[in-house]
């Protein structure tokens, strides 16, 4: 057992540092957003509700959990009724995704949850310290900060890829030892082409989910400031 468990601890620190869940060969076919499958199963959504009196097909989940991964879609209540199997590309089926549902309130959409990133925030858990004590190397803004990569034993900055731009995209830490994306690069590109208006105080991420299947979620909540650029929303701006 201790041997298997320093086998996986070592295949997580390996996702960590080379940027991906699986070799290109098993990934082929789980990880594309294939569009027909968002609309197979938005479409199946739609005839559930219909049949159901306005209820979603989703798994309960704690009300303070994060928006973007607050209302998974359980596909034993859509399959094989209204869908014929579970797409491939879903966490289910051992793909990366997780299908969830937006906007439930008003017209629920189906998006989907990149839980390669998800895998990536989990194995720097395990260089946390004692307590869940993570070492800082800077301060980004109220609460947020830059991981000392070294301290926690690696050889240089952990990354993610975004699944908006391809760009690496670095890693904040909150003081309570909690891991997210930063998406600020991507979002400054975003409010760059954006057209419409966004003030200080509003949250931003819809600029990057709302002409993308995919959400962002493991992420903080960003406005812009007084100059228009991306910034964390702090409790202050709450």
């Amino acid at each position: 057992m201790k041997k298997l468990a320093l086998v996986l601890l070592l295949a997580t620190v390996s996702v960590l540092l080379s940027g991906c869940l699986f070799p290109s060969s098993e990934r082929e076919g789980t990880n594309i957003p294939y569009e027909q499958q968002l609309n197979s199963v938005q479409e199946a959504v739609d005839r559930f509700r219909e049949n159901s009196g306005g209820l979603i097909p989703i798994r309960n989940r704690d009300a303070d959990v994060d928006q973007y991964i607050k209302y998974p879609i359980d596909f034993s209540k859509i399959v094989p009724a209204y869908l014929p199997e579970i797409p491939s590309n879903a966490f289910e089926q051992g793909g990366v995704y997780q299908y969830v549902l937006m906007d439930v309130e008003n017209v629920p959409t189906v998006k989907l949850v990149d839980l390669q990133l998800a895998e990536q925030l989990r194995s720097l858990n395990v260089r946390k310290g004692i307590n869940g004590y993570v070492p800082i190397a800077s301060v980004v803004t109220d609460n947020v900060y830059r991981p000392s990569y070294e301290a926690m034993g690696l050889e240089g900055a952990a990354e993610v890829t975004s699944p908006y731009s391809g760009r690496n995209l670095p890693i904040v830490v909150t003081g309570a030892g909690d891991f997210y994306v930063d998406y600020s690069m991507d979002l400054f590109t975003e409010l760059q082409e954006y057209e419409g208006e966004v003030t200080p105080g509003e949250d931003i991420r819809f600029l990057l989910y709302d002409d993308s299947p995919i959400v962002p979620a493991y992420s903080l909540p960003y406005t812009v400031n007084e100059e228009g650029e991306p910034v964390f929303l702090t409790e202050n701006e709450n």
